[in-house]
């Protein structure tokens, strides 16, 4: 199961950021009085009584962006809601209810994700009386917090986790129901996408046309493989932002995202006679920034038989994208299904990947293993520690290392350390979380014993 999102949210300048800040216990947001300071969203991971979450800070639902990214803010709130298990709604007690707190309250109305309401810059207990108007927004449970002084930091904690989703025979029954991997299948237009899903239905279960854009909305197709049920999800095709002209397309765009959150594994496509595009670039960006498993797939491949070869193409596409070096490659012919099969198969090691967990000893014994054969830099006069190391997720594997000081490792040395843990770990071909937490002095090591 994936860690919990908690997602924060709220009109401009309610204090999202200083109270993204102040539960994190770190300076992570830029915080500042004029609006709109955030655009994308930010995420840390949180650890409450032995609970862990990511708390997610958004920009101000609401502001007009002074770079005309107004668009771009609201889709990134956007994402950040539908992937929530729990809302942050955060406002501001000293101006009381504004305009645009009741905009953010209709926008919550239909939800059903559990909301906890914030009175931010309850400075004392007497600005507290004045919290009581916000109970006519009708969403979630109201506390009091500063985030200036430090109240009710640990308060607000319970509530969130007490509304921390929790796995139940139902969910459980309903698990074992549904198909076992939800593969979507993303690319620019005319890749292929939906002769493949034909190809995995064995029947004409999706439009398939030469007219580039036949597909407009995700299409969800069920099918079975050596007696195991799949769901293949085909997407629109995109194209680049600025071709975005009609409402059908900006919709068609958010669906196939959406199918990408979805998804179990990504089936990234490429035309085999066609080169890399920066739509291909911006749709791969948004699956590694949801961290799912994917597999680039060369389609068409006997257009180009005797040509060029799978090496060729491989090192293109590793020149191409090289922080997913890990990602697999698979060469097929959509239309008649060669290795079609091999590329399911495979598709179904990376779910298996995803999900799979190691012991706090294994773990332990490689991470340091990994530092004392190429330990991290000097920091400030001192050498950076990892006291221990623990796997906390799954779906994508999350792995939180407890050390020092989280700032003393490089960006360089991370990537090293990402990169022992596909070479000797499970993981070796999916998105990996690392967190990097400052150890608390009277924090036991679960190690230790």
């Amino acid at each position: 199961m994936a860690v919990p999102q908690v997602v924060i949210v709220g009109r401009p300048n309610v204090g999202k950021s200083s109270l993204f800040n102040w539960v994190a216990r770190r300076r992570l947001a830029i915080v500042d009085d004029y609006e709109g300071v955030t655009r994308d969203r930010m995420a840390t991971l949180i650890e409450h009584e032995e609970r862990y979450f990511e708390l997610i800070d958004t920009g101000g639902m609401g502001v007009v962006d002074v770079d005309d990214l107004t668009a771009d803010v609201r889709h990134q709130i956007d994402v950040a809601i539908a992937s929530a298990d729990v809302i942050v709604f955060v406002v501001d007690i000293r101006t009381g209810i504004m305009p645009l707190d009741e905009e953010v309250a209709e926008r919550l109305r239909g939800l059903e994700v559990p909301v906890v309401l914030v009175a931010n810059k309850a400075d004392n207990e007497v600005l507290d009386e004045r919290a009581d108007e916000f109970y006519k927004l009708g969403r979630g449970r109201l506390i009091c917090v500063s985030s200036q002084q430090n109240r009710n930091r640990d308060k607000l904690l319970d509530l969130i986790v007490e509304r921390l989703p929790e796995g139940n025979d139902a969910e459980d029954e309903e698990a074992a129901s549904a198909p076992q991997m939800k593969i979507t299948i993303v690319g620019r237009r005319n890749v292929g996408k939906s002769t493949f899903v034909n190809t995995l239905a064995q029947a004409e279960r999706v439009i398939v046309s030469e007219v580039a854009g036949t597909t407009r909305d995700s299409v969800d197709v069920l099918f079975e493989l050596d007696g195991q049920k799949f769901m293949a999800i085909d997407t629109p095709g995109l194209r680049k932002r600025k071709s975005v002209r009609t409402d059908l397309e900006f919709y068609s765009t958010h669906r196939a995202q959406r199918s990408v959150r979805r998804a179990d594994v990504v089936l990234m496509f490429f035309d085999a006679t066609e080169t890399v595009s920066k739509v291909d670039k911006q749709l791969m960006g948004y699956v590694m920034e949801n961290h799912k498993p994917c597999v680039f797939v060369i389609n068409k491949w006997d257009e180009l038989h005797g040509k060029v070869t799978t090496d060729r193409w491989v090192r293109y596409l590793r020149h191409q994208f090289p922080t997913l070096s890990y990602a697999p490659i698979a060469f097929i012919t959509g239309q008649t299904g060669k290795n079609v099969k091999a590329l399911l198969n495979h598709s179904q090691m990376l779910f298996k990947q995803a999900r799979s967990r190691v012991t706090t000893g294994q773990l332990n014994r490689l991470i340091h293993a990994a530092l004392e054969q190429h330990p991290p830099p000097m920091y400030q006069n001192r050498r950076p520690k990892v006291y221990y190391a623990t796997q906390v997720s799954t779906e994508p594997p999350t792995v939180v290392l407890m050390c020092n000081d989280p700032n003393a490792f490089a960006n360089n040395y991370r990537r090293y350390l990402l990169g022992v843990m596909r070479d000797h770990l499970p993981f070796g071909e999916v998105p990996i979380k690392l967190y990097l937490h400052r150890r608390n002095r009277n924090e036991p090591d679960p190690t230790d014993g």
